[in-house]
């Protein structure tokens, strides 16, 4: 789950759970269960942080996101590669990799799903979140008013290495991964093995525009669900940007914009799509 998808569980998130009060909280009795809440010593010290609390407030960090609690407590959630949160109540089966269940006092639950278990779930005081180190090292963010032109620019201006793994580095622009890493590269109208070094200022101010274009076309369209539908939002649907994307997982396709088959290669271990004749 890159950063489009997260942006749209947050914003359902904000919707649909806060304001409500959670009545309980079961840490299920699974294999790896105890992995999702590795943070909290005990399943009951995790519960105890939240039974009774109402959520206030959804926030995102990068690919985190932060659902503060009246009490000045905030859940602090990273999906990693599968996780995922879902709506259900009594009548809805519980997934086979439920791992974390969440009771409001107003009906329904919110469960954590997770089949690799590298997501997880911790609370923290809201006034400790900058001494979690995973969130003290967030890169900058296209979805803030930070992210300006002016900034992308100057950080840039640091770095000298190809696009694709550049955009790609959690520490340079966050949570745009490999799917919307070769989206950004089409828009913007440039190939993935070009030099960030060497890009004139027309080529940075592409670069810039496109990050943004497609990060908030992406959220636009609920974020994209490949065949493995390892990404559904809160209430179990998929994304649709999929259908919307331009090179990525399009080989041998022609170019929506010139018709030249779209090329892919291996490049710092993933593939990377592109159009040989629009990109250069």
């Amino acid at each position: 789950m890159e950063l489009p998808e997260v942006e749209v569980v947050r914003r359902d998130l904000e919707k649909d759970v806060v304001g409500r009060r959670i009545a309980d909280v079961e840490v299920r009795r699974m294999k790896n269960s105890k992995r999702v809440i590795r943070r909290h010593k005990t399943p009951r010290e995790f519960r105890d942080r939240l039974k009774g609390h109402r959520f206030t407030k959804a926030d995102r960090k990068g690919k985190y996101i932060l659902l503060h609690l009246e009490d000045g407590n905030v859940l602090v959630v990273h999906f990693g590669m599968s996780g995922r949160f879902l709506r259900g109540n009594k009548r809805v089966p519980l997934d086979n990799h439920t791992h974390v269940i969440i009771t409001f006092q107003q009906g329904g639950d919110l469960r954590f799903v997770d089949p690799r278990t590298f997501g997880e779930l911790f609370v923290r005081p809201v006034d400790e979140l900058g001494r979690v180190k995973e969130l003290a090292h967030i890169a900058i963010d296209p979805l803030e008013s930070t992210f300006t032109w002016q900034q992308f620019s100057n950080v840039l201006a640091r770095r000298a290495t190809k696009l694709k793994p550049l955009l790609m580095d959690q520490e340079f622009v966050s949570g745009l991964g490999n799917i919307y890493s070769d989206e950004v590269l089409f828009a913007a109208g440039l190939r993935h093995d070009r030099n960030s070094a060497e890009l004139s200022a027309q080529e940075v101010r592409r670069l810039y525009r496109a990050i943004q274009e497609v990060v908030q076309e992406s959220i636009r369209f609920r974020g994209t669900t490949l065949a493995d539908e390892a990404y559904v939002d809160i209430y179990g649907k998929p994304g649709e940007y999929q259908h919307e994307l331009k090179v990525y997982g399009r080989r041998g396709e022609p170019c929506r914009r010139c018709r030249t088959p779209i090329e892919v290669v291996k490049y710092s271990g993933r593939n990377s799509y592109f159009c040989p004749q629009c990109q250069s």
